[in-house]
């Protein structure tokens, strides 16, 4: 499996990408081409070809949960693909992968609009939708982990703004559709996340009941370690101290103080736009 950083809020030294807050990962995998997020704006796009990689050849496009940094890249995606049918361009028809519930309206006071600009039946018109919330393998190693269950008590239970619910009323949103991707390696699994908002020890205890591996050989993405409680701080560094991932790469929502205090337990490893990443 090979891994490439398309957006992150930093770059690489000496590597003349762009970033911003959000995230966008490519995976490939045997032959499956998945792009997981697409950040906040276009810069996906421009990343991606200066690296020389094609999107319109994707198998999948996975949202990791419904926020503006992680899908507001869909409308210059949809416009992406528009384009090139325009000009003839060879491209491929991508599922669309994603908790049921992360193409509502979310709305934070003070801002407005923090989901998703395109609303499920615009994107139906463009990509063929799997929501989900139980786990959708999408070939042999690399399966969706749907809805994750909520396990441990210092993370994953507080709301940031509010969602429209099915009866098209305001709730607090508990972010029920924030997920991940796992992926099977012959060391052990990756597993690789969006922001954690349901909790990145949540999601790593799923990804390996769901997988049935015990063994994890990295965590890549957000980790949602933002002025965490202490309470936090404590519960993640001792369940990491005890996984002993071979290594981790936090990023996007994972402040600085956070990341100092991981690498006190775990072989923490830089991440920006251009990072490319191999497992076997």
């Amino acid at each position: 499996m090979k891994l490439t950083v398309l957006v992150d809020n930093n770059t690489l030294i000496d590597r003349y990408f762009l970033a911003e807050p959000g995230l966008s990962f490519l995976i490939e995998d045997s032959g499956l081409k998945v792009l997981f997020d697409v950040g906040y704006s276009d810069i996906f796009i421009t990343n991606a070809r200066k690296m020389g990689i094609n999107l319109l050849d994707i198998d999948y496009l996975v949202l990791s949960h419904g926020h503006l940094d992680h899908t507001w890249g869909l409308d210059p995606l949809v416009r992406h693909f528009t384009e090139a049918r325009i000009e003839g361009l060879p491209q491929g028809s991508p599922g669309l992968v994603a908790h049921p519930l992360a193409l509502r309206s979310k709305r934070m006071d003070g801002v407005g609009e923090i989901g998703s600009l395109l609303s499920r039946e615009k994107l139906k018109e463009h990509f063929e939708l799997r929501l989900s919330s139980p786990p959708l393998w999408l070939n042999e190693n690399l399966v969706f982990l749907g809805e994750i269950p909520r396990r441990y008590v210092f993370e994953g239970r507080d709301a940031l703004g509010d969602v429209l619910n099915a009866e098209g009323c305001e709730e607090p949103d508990l972010l029920f559709d924030d997920t991940a991707l796992a992926c099977k390696t012959r060391k052990g699994l990756v597993v690789i996340t969006g922001c954690s908002h349901s909790g990145i020890c949540n999601i790593i205890e799923y990804a390996k009941e769901v997988c049935r591996e015990e063994r994890v050989l990295d965590v890549i993405g957000g980790f949602h370690l933002l002025e965490p409680p202490e309470i936090q701080v404590q519960g993640t560094l001792e369940y990491l101290q005890n996984l002993k991932p071979e290594c981790v790469h936090a990023c996007h929502c994972t402040d600085l103080s956070s990341k100092i205090e991981l690498a006190k337990v775990v072989n923490l490893k830089e991440v920006g736009v251009g990072l490319q990443l191999e497992y076997g």
